[in-house]
C-alpha cells in the first residue's frame, strides 16, 4: 500500500487536529453532575486518597493511564528531530494503546537531552500515571534512563524500543527454531545492530535459552570482539567475544539464526547461503530489511524469514506486545514490568501462533489459510485473541514474582472482562454459551459440505454448546475437513440420499403438503436432494432439536422449508427476524429485520410479543419502542397510524409489557430526551426492543449499524416457529455461526 505525503499530512490535520482526545467518563449534563465532578463534590475523594493513598486507583483514572515519554532523539527511522516532531509518533502510540487494549495515554514530550533532567521529570510526574512507556530515546542514553527510573518509580517503566522488539522476536524465535528442528540452547546467533533494540533482543533471547557463548554481535564497524576499542560502550562490551571473525560475512558462516536491527541490504545472498540448513533470518530493519523477503526465499527455499513489514509473512510488530503487556501490568497494579512478565508475554504469543486461526483474522489479512509453519510463526496484530492470552499471562507472572499489588482471583472471569472491555465478545453471549452447555442439544447443520459450517460444528462440539449433525455427502464433507486439517471424527454425518429415514421423511412431508400441490415424487426428491427440507423434517419429528442453515442459500429459500414442515407457533400468525445489537454495556433487540415486508398492526403485535418473549433468555426486562418518523402523533401518516393501532393491540394482549409509541428512533434510545420531552411515557430509562414499521427500515438500519462499526451484532434470529430454526447470513463468519448454534440450542427450552 502506497502512502503518499499529502495523504499522511491530511490524515493528521483534517478535522480535529492530531489523533487522540480526552473525553469525560461520567455524566456532565446537569449542574449537579458538575458539582460532583469538581467543587464541592471532588473534595470527598481527595480526602479519602489523603487518608489512604492507594485509593487513588479507586477514585481516579491513574490505574488505566500511561505516559508515553520521548525527547525525540530517535524518532522511528528519522533520527533526532526534536520533541515537537516526535509528538505525532507519541500520539500514534497512544492511539494503539487505546484501540488494542483500552488504555488511556497522555503523551509527554521533554525538551532535553540531559539524562538526569529526563529522569527527574518523569519521576516528578509519575504520581499521575499507572505506567511509563519510554519511546524514541536514542541509545545508549535510553538504557541509563530506564534503569534509573525502574529503581526510583513504583509503577511499571518500559522502554518499548528495547523490549518490544525483543519480546515479539523472542516469540518468533521460539517457534522458528522448533520448525527448523533446532534446540534453542544449541543455536548459533548473529545480531547485526548494537543499538537499543539489538542489545535488548540479545539479552532477552539469552533469558529464553540462547547461550551467550553462541552469540556474535556486529555493529557498523563489524564484529564486537574482545579487545576492540573503537565505538565501544559498556553495553556492547558485554557481548565482546574471543573470535577471529571481523565482518558480518565472517560471523554468518555456520550460523543458525540472524537477527538484524541495522540497515537495509547489508546481507547478501552469499552470506545467507553460508548459514546452516533451515536458517532463521529476522531482517527487522524498517522500512527496508537487511535482505528482502523475496531475495531471501529465492536464495534459499529452507529459510524461515521474518521482517518488520506487514506485506510479508511473519511481521515482528511491537503492537503485539506493549498494549497487552501494560494491560496485564495495570490490571494487577504492578510495581514493575520485570523479566518474567516479558518472558510470559513471549511464550503466550508463541503458543497462540500454534493454535487454529479464526476466519475473521484470515479475512482481515486477505488470505485463505494461516497455519503454524514457516510462514506463520507469530500471531497477526489484529488477532483479537492476543489480548486475552498476553495480558493474563503477564498479570500472572507479576503475581508469581511478587510485583502485583492487586492480584486476580479468577483468570477465566478476567479474560471475559477483557473481551467485554474491548467489545469483542460479551457477557450476554457467555451466559448463552453457559446455558447451552447445560442443555447439550442436537443441532443439525444443513450445509455440511461448507468449510465454515464444518469448522463451526467442530468448535461448537469442542466448546460443548451443542451436539452438531452435518448434512451432506459424507465423502465430500470428510474431504473438505481433511483439506483444512479439521478433525470431525466425533461428529455425526448424515447423507440424506442414503439415510434410512428418507422414505419416512418423504411420506411425512407428503402428508403435510399433499393439498398444497406437492406430489409423492416431489416430496421424495426434495427430501433426498435438498438438505434444508431433510433438516427441517429432522426437527419436526424430534430427531434433532434445532436447525441452522442459510450460509450458502438465499434467506427465503432457507425459510420456506421450515415454514412448510415445522410451521408457525400457534400463538402467532407470522414469523419474524431480529438482530441483537450490543455496544459495550447496552443491548438492543431490533425486529423485524428479515421476514415481513410491510406488516399489519396485528403482525407488528406478533413481532413485538415474540421479541419480548425472546428476551427472557437474557434475564432482562423488555422495554419496547414502536418506531416511526413521528413522536406520539406529531406527524400524520400511514406508518404512525399503523404503529398506534399496533400499540393498542399489544396492550390488549399483554397489559403488563412495557411498550410505547409511535416514536422516533432517537427518542427511543436517549432516556434523558424521552423523559424530559415526553414525561408521560412509560419507557423510563429508554427502550431495549426496537420494532420497525416495515422491512425496509429494519433491514437498512441494522446493516448500516453493522458496517459503520462500533457495535457487535448477533443474528439474524428467527422467531415465531414451533421449533428452533435459525437462518444465517451468507457472509457470516465462524464465530457468528457458533453464536447462532448456541442461541438455537437455547430456544429449545
Amino acid at each position: 500500500m502506497k502512502i503518499r505525503r499529502e495523504d499522511a499530512l491530511n490524515y493528521h490535520s483534517m478535522g480535529r487536529k492530531g489523533k487522540i482526545e480526552v473525553i469525560p467518563t461520567k455524566p456532565t449534563d446537569t449542574q449537579r453532575d458538575l458539582s460532583l465532578a469538581y467543587s464541592p463534590g471532588v473534595a470527598e475523594p481527595c480526602r479519602e486518597i489523603h487518608k489512604q493513598p492507594k485509593d487513588v486507583f479507586k477514585y481516579t483514572a491513574k490505574g488505566n493511564l500511561v505516559a508515553v515519554v520521548s525527547n525525540g532523539t530517535a524518532i522511528l527511522g528519522l533520527g533526532d528531530l526534536g520533541p515537537e516532531a516526535s509528538k505525532p509518533v507519541m500520539e500514534g502510540k497512544g492511539l494503539l494503546f487505546k484501540i488494542f487494549a483500552d488504555i488511556d495515554v497522555f503523551d509527554i514530550e521533554i525538551n532535553s537531552k540531559d539524562n538526569d533532567e529526563i529522569i527527574r521529570t518523569v519521576q516528578l510526574i509519575s504520581p499521575t500515571f499507572g505506567g511509563i512507556n519510554l519511546e524514541d530515546i536514542k541509545g545508549p542514553e535510553c538504557f541509563e534512563i530506564e534503569e534509573k527510573l525502574k529503581e526510583i518509580c513504583n509503577i511499571p517503566v518500559f522502554h518499548d524500543d528495547q523490549h518490544g522488539t525483543a519480546i515479539i522476536s523472542g516469540a518468533a524465535l521460539i517457534n522458528a527454531l522448533e520448525i527448523a528442528g533446532k534446540k534453542i540452547e544449541d543455536a548459533k546467533v548473529v545480531y547485526n545492530g548494537a543499538g537499543a533494540s539489538g542489545i535488548a533482543c540479545a539479552n532477552f533471547h539469552i533469558s529464553l535459552g540462547i547461550k551467550p557463548e553462541n552469540i556474535i554481535m556486529c555493529d557498523s564497524k563489524g564484529v564486537i570482539y574482545k579487545g576492540r576499542t573503537s565505538g565501544m560502550n559498556k553495553y556492547k562490551e558485554k557481548f565482546a567475544v574471543e573470535t577471529d571473525c571481523r565482518t558480518l560475512a565472517d560471523a554468518m558462516k555456520g550460523a543458525d539464526v540472524f537477527v538484524g536491527l541495522s540497515q537495509a541490504d547489508c546481507v547478501s545472498p552469499e552470506m545467507l547461503l553460508s548459514m546452516n540448513e533451515h536458517p532463521v533470518v529476522f531482517a527487522l530493519a524498517n522500512p527496508d530489511p537487511e535482505i528482502t523477503y523475496d531475495l531471501a526465499v529465492e536464495t534459499r527455499t529452507d529459510v524461515i524469514m521474518a521482517t518488520g513489514r506487514s506485506d510479508y509473512p511473519n511481521q515482528v510488530n511491537n503492537v503485539l506486545g506493549f498494549p497487552f503487556i501494560f494491560r496485564g501490568a495495570l490490571d494487577v497494579n504492578a510495581t514493575a514490568i520485570n523479566e518474567e512478565m516479558k518472558q510470559a508475554a513471549s511464550y503466550a504469543l508463541a503458543e497462540l501462533a500454534r493454535e487454529e486461526v479464526p476466519e475473521s483474522v484470515m479475512r482481515a489479512y486477505n488470505v485463505d489459510t494461516l497455519t503454524f509453519g514457516k510462514d506463520y510463526i507469530i500471531p497477526k496484530p489484529f488477532d483479537p485473541r492476543v489480548l486475552t492470552r498476553v495480558a493474563p499471562a503477564v498479570a500472572k507472572a507479576a503475581m508469581d514474582t511478587g510485583v502485583a499489588r492487586s492480584p486476580i482471583d479468577d483468570f477465566e472471569k478476567y479474560k471475559l472482562e477483557l473481551d467485554i472491555r474491548m467489545g469483542r465478545t460479551y457477557e450476554f453471549m457467555n451466559n448463552i454459551y453457559t446455558k447451552a452447555k447445560k442443555l447439550s442439544k442436537t443441532i443439525v447443520l444443513a450445509e455440511g459440505e461448507n468449510c465454515k459450517i464444518i469448522r463451526s460444528a467442530m468448535l461448537s462440539q469442542e466448546m460443548g454448546i451443542a451436539k452438531p449433525i452435518l448434512l451432506g455427502n459424507k465423502e465430500n464433507i470428510i474431504a473438505v475437513a481433511e483439506s483444512h486439517n479439521l478433525d470431525i471424527s466425533n461428529i455425526d454425518i448424515i447423507d440424506p440420499a442414503l439415510s434410512p429415514q428418507l422414505d419416512r421423511y418423504a411420506e411425512e412431508y407428503y402428508k403435510l403438503t399433499q393439498r398444497k400441490g406437492v406430489t409423492k415424487l416431489e416430496a421424495y426428491n426434495r427430501m433426498k436432494t435438498r438438505p434444508n427440507y431433510f433438516g427441517s423434517m429432522m426437527v419436526h419429528l424430534g430427531d434433532a432439536d434445532g436447525l441452522v442453515t442459510g450460509v450458502t442459500s438465499h434467506y427465503p429459500d432457507s425459510l420456506k422449508p421450515a415454514l412448510e414442515i415445522i410451521g408457525k407457533n400457534e400463538k402467532y400468525k407470522v414469523a419474524s427476524g431480529l438482530y441483537i445489537i450490543k455496544k459495550k454495556s447496552k443491548m438492543y433487540f431490533l425486529a423485524d429485520t428479515t421476514v415481513n415486508i410491510n406488516p399489519t398492526p396485528e403482525q407488528i403485535a406478533d413481532i413485538t410479543l415474540q421479541t419480548a418473549e425472546f428476551t427472557k433468555y437474557f434475564d432482562i426486562v423488555p422495554k419496547v419502542a414502536l418506531l416511526s418518523y413521528s413522536n406520539f402523533g406529531s406527524v400524520r401518516g400511514e406508518i404512525p397510524t399503523k404503529m398506534q393501532a399496533a400499540l393498542k393491540i399489544i396492550k390488549e394482549r399483554d397489559p403488563i409489557l412495557i411498550v410505547d409509541g409511535e416514536m422516533q428512533a432517537d427518542t427511543a434510545v436517549v432516556p434523558e430526551f424521552l423523559e424530559k420531552t415526553f414525561p408521560f411515557s412509560n419507557l423510563k430509562g429508554g427502550a431495549n426492543i426496537l420494532i420497525f414499521p416495515d422491512l425496509s427500515s429494519g433491514n437498512i438500519s441494522y446493516k448500516l449499524i453493522n458496517k459503520i462499526g462500533g457495535t457487535d451484532i448477533v443474528g439474524p434470529i428467527l422467531l415465531g416457529l414451533k421449533k428452533p430454526v435459525n437462518i444465517l447470513q451468507r457472509d457470516d463468519e465462524v464465530n457468528q455461526i457458533i453464536d447462532i448454534i448456541a442461541l438455537t440450542a437455547l430456544k429449545t427450552v
